[in-house]
């Protein structure tokens, strides 16, 4: 009968009736399915995405005679159409010429259109019955239709079950509406993801769900959903995707429909009407995964191997190489990663260990175990690689750091590499943890190793690379052990304990710790070196000072080294400029004039501090900073360049090069300043790569070790890190409501390269040191709904190509010393792209790609006036 004329359903009294059907009635709607993908604001013109229309049958099957709002619903889906989700030209429409047997097959159209039935409790879908060996796809469709139903005639909020996965919703009821708001954020599935543990390098994802059912009689008229999420990268928010899925139920027609069957038990009704049915959940099943035509790793690394040779590496093609590989390695047995292995030529060998250990899965990680032998030295540089790449890894697991525990146990060739396994061990602590994995067995194994290390041994370089160690594992409990090396003796041990404190929050930052900083600052104790003190004065001024502290620094300078006093200086002239934390304290300190006077703030030097931006914007902001102390002869003691990028109030640490060089005033027969007469010629360098501290390397240690090397100006400069880096790395499935589900990937990789080096030369009378970064990166965000019959996706990506130079030139043939700090950005191109594909299982997919490209220009990062005066005069003499 028309709908205008249906016969009111059963409703029952009380505040707790739920939604109900009326027997011997059939109720008809129109269902239709709509999923679309595209880029957030662009038109909708562009959509990939596809259309399912139906009609629904429903009619009750059975009431429970003690509880009359627990009902047996049998519900067919029938007259099935399949279009896309946009109007297109026959040619670039995919399902022109098709019919829905044709897509989905006659066995799958069949079962979609056989009968299932759903246990309605309180308007909720508790039980949902259809048969076993349907396709995984039409069991989830049907999924997809019966959580429609799902509703309640009064507000509140509540957890409960849809295709969607276990979900917080939220109710508001009126008269004839009830709106369904859900909480995604809150749903939980079977499946668990992964994304990269800096919020910084990680992606964003904002999704809401709503449904909108009207009522009539305190019956479904209607219900629209609307579901949307969109996902961006948190560095570039225009990288990013939008799916949205939308879903409608229209009651059209009331009929006279079957009879309900007798019985006290809902499932042996079941059994009685049609014994193959079987309770499956409402939550919607992963497919088995089938990649037809995917290419094997064999196939993907013969490809791709020509863009990872060493000359490729400040090229995009060799980030984008790498992402193609992992993506390959994830579906890849140990066997066959570990034929490919050896079968690689030496020159691409190295980036091909990157991405093995950069995939994260137990084979490729077993493969690589198998393949190295840390017993031998010949192997140092592979060994190397992949402890980096396990310490920037993006979702590390406890049997990958086990491993490196097993590694660090038995007898390894190369001192080097103990160092580095020990101190990459403190950079997956850190990650284990901040993922709340510190109580598993090797994690707590692995602390307590560190805790102990640096006073169990009496070696020097044993010390230090604990406490590196512990400066990537940034322990809580580490924090009063790494205050007592604050104050050693020895200069190294102190300048890393204090930078390792400087990593943690201020919560970690207690009054003790203060107390020991002005201490070192101060000499309290013992004197120390320039670059520890320097350390302390940084960290108490970064941190929150207190008045008397700030004032008790700005005292000292004019008592200081005399080069020490200009690198105080220039250190207040950057945090007032600058607008940092201590900024407002500080020009409070300084409207006190006895701190503040001309001869205090007259001091003259070579030494500097400097911070300034390099990128501000909505998505991110980056800043660098350089700081340079100079010993009073004029030769360089440390230089210290960083570059953070903020991200929705989440810092990384992007990079950090640090040269130092101490004990070479016997060269210039100058003096060494108060604390460092005896020190041993030496200079190194020290990296810090997105968080993760790297094993410093060394470019002369000893006197004769000098001599062999200070003759020459020119030199080759030393790597410092050169390889392939998973920086992005985000996997999630999303089951929609509709019963279809999205696969999510962004990936993003960087190939970098950075060396330094520094030269010195008698006989010029001039040193220079330079710190070279060259790199090239790659994101891709790829959205995919894969079904058995059909799939559509979206793909957005951007990439550039950088070089960063950053050069100091000391000039020392007069006095005062002439230096000049150079830090040049070289031209580079910026490319984005997006492309959308449609493609049933049979027939040629259609394809839309758009892409653009601009050059960024070079330039050169301001620095104060005094650098560009000094930068003049070093030109101007050696024209």
């Amino acid at each position: 009968m028309p709908l205008s004329s249906a016969t009111t359903p059963y409703q029952a009294t009380g505040a707790s009736a739920g939604p109900r059907l009326n027997n011997g009635r059939l109720y008809r709607f129109h269902y239709n399915v709509e999923l679309g993908l595209n880029r957030p604001r662009a038109s909708a013109r562009g959509t990939a995405g596809f259309q399912i229309s139906s009609d629904v049958d429903i009619s009750l099957t059975w009431r429970n005679p003690e509880n009359q709002d627990e009902q047996l619903l049998r519900v067919q889906i029938s007259n099935v159409q399949l279009q896309s989700a946009v109007q297109r030209s026959g040619k670039n429409n995919i399902f022109h010429g098709s019919t829905t047997e044709s897509i989905l097959g006659r066995e799958k159209l069949e079962a979609l259109q056989r009968p299932f039935m759903l246990l309605w409790k309180m308007g909720k879908v508790r039980s949902l019955y259809t048969y076993k060996v349907e396709p995984v796809t039409i069991k989830n469709l049907k999924r997809g239709v019966a959580s429609m139903l799902m509703m309640q005639l009064k507000s509140g909020k509540m957890v409960e079950a849809d295709a969607s996965g276990k979900c917080l919703v939220e109710y508001k009821a009126t008269k004839n509406q009830v709106i369904r708001t859900k909480h995604m954020e809150s749903c939980k599935t079977q499946e668990t993801g992964f994304t990269s543990h800096s919020q910084v390098l990680g992606v964003n994802w904002k999704s809401n769900a709503v449904t909108v059912i009207t009522l009539e009689d305190g019956f479904m008229k209607s219900a629209i959903a609307e579901e949307l999420h969109v996902l961006s990268i948190n560095s570039r928010h225009s990288t990013a995707t939008k799916i949205l899925s939308r879903q409608s139920l229209s009651l059209w027609e009331v009929t006279t429909g079957p009879e309900e069957e007798a019985g006290k038990d809902a499932v042996r009704v079941v059994k009685q009407v049609d014994a193959k049915l079987f309770s499956v959940g409402v939550v919607t099943e992963k497919g088995k995964t089938r990649c037809k035509g995917c290419p094997s790793l064999v196939d993907t690394w013969r490809a791709v191997r020509g863009h990872l040779e060493p000359d490729y590496l400040s090229k995009a093609s060799a980030p984008r190489s790498f992402l193609s590989l992992i993506h390959s390695l994830r579906n890849t047995a140990k066997a066959d990663i570990l034929r490919v292995l050896r079968n690689c030529s030496k020159t691409s060998l190295p980036q091909l260990v990157d991405a093995v250990t950069s995939a994260q899965t137990p084979a490729s990680l077993s493969a690589m175990l198998e393949f190295l032998d840390f017993h031998k030295a010949d192997g140092v540089v592979l060994q190397e690689r992949f402890l980096y790449a396990c310490g920037f890894s993006s979702h590390p697991t406890e049997s990958m750091l086990q491993a490196l525990l097993d590694i660090s146990k038995g007898p390894i060739a190369s001192t080097e590499i103990k160092e580095s396994v020990v101190m990459i061990m403190g950079a997956l602590v850190r990650k284990l943890c901040q993922k709340g994995g510190c109580d598993l067995p090797a994690v707590v194994t692995v602390r307590e190793l560190l805790l102990a290390g640096p006073e169990s041994t009496q070696d020097e370089a044993q010390v230090q690379m604990y406490l590196l160690a512990l400066k990537n594992a940034l322990l809580p409990e580490a924090v009063p052990l790494l205050a007592r090396f604050a104050e050693s003796e020895t200069g190294t041990f102190s300048t890393t304990a204090i930078t390792a404190l400087q990593r943690y929050g201020p919560e970690f930052i207690t009054p003790e710790v203060k107390q020991t900083l002005n201490r070192v600052y101060h000499q309290n104790r013992r004197v120390y070196e320039k670059s520890v003190r320097s350390a302390a004065a940084d960290m108490i001024l970064s941190g929150t000072p207190s008045y008397a502290e700030v004032k008790n620094l700005l005292l000292s300078i004019g008592h200081l080294p005399h080069e020490m006093n200009k690198h105080m200086l220039s250190k207040v002239e950057d945090i007032l400029r600058f607008d940092m934390p201590a900024s407002k304290l500080v020009r409070r300190v300084l409207k006190d004039m006895v701190v503040h006077n001309y001869d205090r703030f007259s001091k003259v030097g070579s030494s500097s501090a400097y911070s300034g931006y390099m990128t501000r914007s909505t998505d991110v902001t980056s800043t660098y900073s350089l700081d340079i102390l100079y010993s009073g002869s004029g030769i360089l003691r440390r230089s210290n360049m960083n570059i953070y990028g903020q991200s929705n109030s989440a810092l990384l640490h992007g990079l950090q090069v640090a040269i130092e060089a101490q004990g070479l005033e016997s060269l210039i027969a100058a003096t060494a300043d108060e604390g460092e007469k005896d020190l041993e010629s030496f200079a190194g360098m020290s990296a810090i790569l997105l968080d993760v501290q790297l094993r410093p390397v060394t470019f002369f240690k000893g006197y004769s070790d000098l001599m062999a090397k200070m003759f020459s100006l020119s030199g080759d400069p030393i790597n410092v890190v050169k390889g392939l880096i998973l920086l992005t790395d985000h996997s999630q499935a999303i089951p929609l409501q509709s019963g279809l589900r999205a696969s999510v990937e962004f990936q993003g990789g960087l190939a970098v390269d950075i060396s330094g080096g520094m030269e010195f030369s008698l006989w010029y009378r001039e040193s220079k040191t330079s710190v070279n970064n060259r790199g090239a990166m790659v994101v891709v965000g790829n959205v995919t709904v894969d079904t058995d019959f059909l799939s559509v996706g979206i793909e957005v990506s951007f990439e550039m190509e950088a070089a960063l130079d950053f050069i100091t030139t000391v000039q020392f043939s007069e006095y005062p010393f002439l230096v000049c700090m150079q830090m040049d950005k070289k031209t580079f191109p910026f490319r984005e792209a997006v492309s959308k594909v449609e493609k049933l299982s049979l027939g040629e997919p259609f394809t839309r790609r758009r892409s653009r490209e601009q050059l960024v220009p070079g330039s050169e990062f301001p620095l104060h006036q005094e650098n560009s005066n000094m930068c003049r005069k070093v030109f101007e003499s050696e024209w």
